[in-house]
């Protein structure tokens, strides 16, 4: 390959995209680096005119950013270069306890031996900016410098979600107790259906019930033999007022603390972060109103096709027009007799010429008039409509995998002009890539907890 077919092969490898931050004054957006089109659309969000000041105020401000947890709580597994693209984790399974006595000259059935397995594959992330030769040179502040501390953040901020994404699967799910007026578990819900904003707040209670499942699951301690849990500060407001908690910094002198610990209850240690998981559903009828209005049921419906999606028998005519979108979307049904929620379904395809909904399975509840269904993600009532459900973390010791290629976990990767920017240099680009993988090894060494709290109305999912 001469040197002009390698570097007209470079340029086509080193697309700078259709963002690139540069001195505009705010009203044309950014540039795309080969058509030369500013994006209006985005001006508001990624315009860097304020670089430019004459004068400004030396303190930059910070961007708010999570701190990073959950990855510190998982088994670390290193994986050789040459060694393929999955990890495979493998288990002996265990023996009963030989209670029977023997009788004498008669050879026992004995057990079987065998091994289980589970798999993860590793997947590449990343992403980078671009930052003009202009705006590099011009501008008060260091861009460079600023791009990569941003895209730092952005890069444990991505690997830290994907491991929350991966242990929110994980099957085992207590939910808070319903209290009555005086504070007193009055019920025990069996789905997020069954709770509500203003109640099933997480309480001692319901710390000591996930301590207990994780104990008699013979869940092994983390150091201090101690469990730990990942909690919403939405949920630490819900236990900090109680007598029974202890804060991080009155046992820190004497035990090791984890990234973000701020104290303990029931034998569980608490890390705090705004990245626990928050369930909320988005509306299922757009801007019009937050849900769908039951209209006709059939139980053994044989539609051959639906718009989008897969048609099943269980199909729900409604009055509204469901939008394809709505695949995939779970459903509370609101039973208008009853004035409760009832249950979860799955919306598996829809056709909204006939405003057809197609669910996952028979409704268990008997849909009747004046029926309404709400996004089902995370809690809804007839009176508050959907509301935020948090899910609070809690673990024993190995639950959970986090693998780390070697040669391949974080990098930052920042190209000069020099290098990427065109046949006049025009631009540099700051950007950052890794592999991983998680997995849950041991269902029964980790539990969920759902809950809500006193910011229910207020906060969005994440």
């Amino acid at each position: 390959m001469n040197d002009f077919n390698l570097f007209e092969n470079l340029m086509i490898h080193a697309d700078a995209g259709t963002v690139v931050n540069v001195t505009t004054n705010g009203t044309t957006g950014p540039v795309n680096a080969y058509t030369g089109v500013h994006d209006p659309s985005e001006t508001t969000l990624y315009s860097m005119s304020s670089t430019m000041k004459t004068y400004y105020d030396t303190e930059l401000l910070e961007n708010a950013r999570p701190q990073l947890k959950f990855a510190q709580l998982g088994k670390q597994q290193r994986l050789p270069k040459q060694h393929g693209k999955s990890v495979e984790w493998r288990k002996w399974n265990t023996f009963d306890r030989a209670m029977k006595p023997l009788v004498e000259g008669v050879i026992p059935t004995g057990q079987k031996f065998g091994q289980t397995s589970t798999r993860a594959e590793i997947q590449q992330h990343g992403d980078y900016t671009t930052v003009s030769d202009v705006l590099d040179m011009h501008a008060i502040d260091d861009v460079i410098l600023g791009a990569t501390d941003e895209m730092g953040s952005a890069a444990g901020w991505t690997a830290d979600t994907l491991v929350r994404d991966e242990l929110v699967t994980g099957t085992s799910v207590i939910y808070a107790d319903t209290l009555d007026a005086n504070g007193v578990p009055s019920s025990t819900p069996t789905g997020r259906y069954d709770l509500s904003a203003n109640n099933n707040r997480l309480t001692p209670d319901v710390v000591n019930k996930a301590y207990t499942f994780l104990k008699k699951q013979k869940a092994p301690y983390f150091e201090g033999n101690k469990y730990v849990a990942v909690i919403h500060p939405s949920v630490t407001y819900d236990l900090r007022s109680h007598p029974d908690w202890v804060e991080a910094h009155k046992y820190a002198a004497t035990t090791e603390i984890f990234e973000g610990e701020i104290g303990e209850l029931h034998g569980v240690r608490f890390v705090e972060s705004t990245e626990a998981p928050v369930f909320k559903g988005e509306p299922l009828n757009g801007d019009t109103a937050e849900y769908l209005t039951y209209s006709a049921y059939s139980g053994s419906a044989s539609d051959a096709s639906a718009t989008a999606g897969s048609p099943s028998p269980y199909r729900i005519t409604v009055s509204e027009t469901p939008s394809a979108e709505l695949v995939g979307r779970k459903i509370m049904v609101y039973d208008a007799s009853a004035t409760a929620m009832t249950e979860t379904l799955e919306i598996v395809g829809v056709t909204p010429t006939s405003k057809y909904v197609y669910v996952d399975r028979a409704p268990s509840t008997t849909l009747a008039s004046n029926d309404l269904f709400y996004p089902g993600e995370g809690g809804a009532d007839a009176t508050n409509g959907a509301f935020a459900v948090y899910a609070t973390m809690f673990f024993g010791k190995d639950a959970f995998a986090v693998v780390d290629p070697d040669g391949m976990g974080m990098e930052m990767i920042i190209k000069p002009a020099s290098q990427i920017g065109g046949p006049l240099n025009q631009f540099s680009t700051v950007g950052y890539k890794f592999e991983t993988a998680s997995k849950i090894l041991y269902q029964n060494r980790m539990v969920r907890v759902e809950s809500c709290s006193a910011y229910s109305l207020t906060d969005d999912a994440n």
